[in-house]
């Protein structure tokens, strides 16, 4: 039986290159990024944990995880949403990011996986 609530819920990503923190000479390169978790089902969940993987440019893959978002595991309501902003350091000015939530639907407290989009982090002007 698939989990209503796994099919409606809705990831959002912006990023933004952190020129200030970033170290071009030192293959640092930072970006921000504003995640938006659209709850469009008419159940409640909650985001318990969370996997990343960064690919950057040379292929050098980095995996991430662990419990919530910035230090929180956020309940979302019906027609809710969460939103965050959170960073990675990479060694190449363009990498991507992809990954997955688990998640609670709380209504019935089945688990399910909600998946994260690839996007990309790139410094400005460096893809035409």
């Amino acid at each position: 039986m698939t989990n209503t609530a796994e099919l409606a819920i809705q990831v959002d990503t912006e990023t933004h290159f952190v020129e200030e923190q970033s170290d071009a000479a030192a293959d640092r390169y930072v970006f921000a990024y504003t995640i938006t978790i659209r709850n469009n089902s008419d159940q409640p969940v909650q985001l318990k944990s969370r996997y990343w993987l960064i690919t950057d440019s040379n292929g050098k893959k980095t995996e991430v995880s662990g419990d919530g978002v910035i230090g929180q595991q956020p309940s979302i309501k019906p027609g809710g949403k969460f939103v965050y902003t959170s960073g990675a350091v990479v060694e190449t000015p363009v990498a991507t990011m992809q990954g997955y939530y688990n998640m609670i639907n709380l209504a019935d407290q089945s688990s399910f996986e909600t998946q994260i989009p690839v996007f990309r982090l790139a410094q400005p002007n460096i893809l035409n």
